[in-house]
């Protein structure tokens, strides 16, 4: 099974980033209990003000398809729409090692 990786770029609606930053912050605490989530990571960049990325590692295209039906998750999504400014940008990449990536 090949590791998968994705960067996705949330632009927010002027002005709502922390409010965005605080939904994907609860998606990140429940992917800690999702199996094969490696990596949730949600991060803001300077200069972006509107701009959110989340960088996440898995163990398999199978487990991260699989973490929408985690608890919670589809009210996270419920939350976290309105605040974009459009459809999320996502670049998917297959991890190949480095610090902090398990086997």
């Amino acid at each position: 099974m090949a590791k998968v990786g994705l960067y996705v770029k949330f632009l927010a609606q002027s002005g709502q980033r922390d409010a965005l930053v605080k939904v994907l912050l609860g998606a990140a605490d429940l992917m800690a209990g999702a199996p094969g989530c490696e990596l949730y990571v949600v991060n803001t960049a300077s200069g972006e003000e509107d701009v959110v990325w989340v960088t996440e590692i898995w163990r398999s295209a199978a487990d991260h398809e699989g973490s929408l039906s985690v608890a919670g998750v589809k009210e996270l999504i419920g939350q976290a729409m309105p605040l974009l400014a459009g459809p999320p940008e996502r670049i998917d990449v297959q991890p190949a090692g480095g610090v902090g990536l398990r086997g």
